[in-house]
């Protein structure tokens, strides 16, 4: 075994980006949507790609979880409903309470703000959270197809992030784009879109949208879509109301993006190096070559490259597809490349 010292410029480090479907299957498009009677939380509602009955189906899996927040607690059940607490806000200790509250924190960092989109200042919001299992890193902005219908009416939701001049962070470092009219992250040519119709948080994995500007009539760029709202302790099944608006369309088009660096060695086999082998198994008892050619014309194969830090312990191994001739008169330049 012979050993060789790297020198800076052997080595170099390389990031790239890796872009895959977000749904099950390798699919870009989610198209069937399905929720389970067996699996119910009054804080979400689970989507799956095939009806999760466990004898029809073991290919289904959650895609993604429907969840609606209010800031008051407003159309949803009390958490405890045997006890209708107050909180010191005002506000009523619900299940739309406390999710409205998780995301405010997770995203805009704060307990007492509220979400805001342009001029629309809604009490409440509608999440779209991304199963994690689904993606590597994060979403991939610009991939973000997301109709919805009303009955008649339909709106498709895209990102900004192609046409945006600037890149926006929350108070608490969220990155986040504009939802606007339009797909796969260009704009709708003949839209009427005055409105913000929420955010993607594409390293969170959550689409927030805005209420306010789904109820605009189609006219005004919305989908007219005024669901009651009660007041705290009656639950008005928001999140499946915003499951019949995804799976009426049935066009959910989105991918997932992965950060992959690669370090590179490169290995470098000159004419004078690693000519002579070091294994005892050439040499007879008395110390004499077993193959008396190997004396005029030394030559070895290459098979395998460790790599070693500087006490000697091997950190890494890359195997060649088939050995490599090696002698004096060849040269070799090998590439080794580790990805994390």
């Amino acid at each position: 075994m012979s050993f060789v010292r790297y020198n800076p410029e052997d080595s170099v480090v390389s990031t790239e980006t890796v872009v895959r479907p977000m749904w099950s299957g390798n699919l870009n498009t989610l198209a069937t949507f399905f929720t389970s009677s067996m699996i119910s939380s009054s804080f979400y509602l689970n989507v799956y790609n095939e009806y999760p009955g466990a004898l029809l189906s073991t290919t289904s899996s959650v895609q993604m979880a429907i969840q609606y927040g209010n800031k008051f607690g407003n159309g949803s059940n009390y958490v405890n409903p045997s006890i209708s607490t107050v909180m010191p806000d005002g506000s009523s200790l619900t299940t739309s309470r406390v999710v409205y509250g998780q995301y405010r924190t997770l995203l805009l960092g704060t307990e007492s703000g509220s979400f805001d989109f342009g001029s629309d200042n809604p009490n409440d919001i509608y999440i779209i959270n991304i199963a994690r299992n689904r993606y590597k890193e994060h979403i991939n902005p610009g991939s973000l197809t997301l109709k919805l219908k009303n009955g008649a009416a339909e709106v498709s939701l895209t990102d900004n992030s192609q046409i945006a001049a600037t890149t926006n962070y929350t108070t608490a470092g969220a990155l986040y784009y504009t939802l606007i009219s339009g797909s796969v992250g260009v704009a709708a040519v003949a839209s009427v879109n005055a409105s913000v119709y929420g955010y993607l948080f594409p390293q969170s994995d959550i689409i927030i949208l805005n209420p306010t500007a789904l109820s605009k009539s189609v006219i005004d760029g919305g989908i007219a879509f005024s669901p009651t709202i009660n007041n705290p302790g009656t639950d008005n099944a928001l999140p499946s109301q915003i499951y019949s608006l995804m799976s009426s369309s049935a066009n959910f088009a989105l991918q997932s993006s992965e950060n992959i660096s690669a370090h590179y060695f490169f290995t470098r086999v000159k004419n004078q190096e690693f000519n002579y082998t070091t294994n005892p198994s050439i040499i007879d008892a008395n110390g004499n070559l077993l193959y008396t050619t190997l004396i005029n014309n030394p030559q070895t194969f290459i098979t395998t490259i460790g790599l070693y830090n500087d006490n000697n312990e091997l950190l890494a191994v890359a195997k060649l597809s088939k050995p490599l001739v090696k002698d004096f008169t060849k040269e070799a330049l090998i590439k080794v490349k580790l990805d994390y």
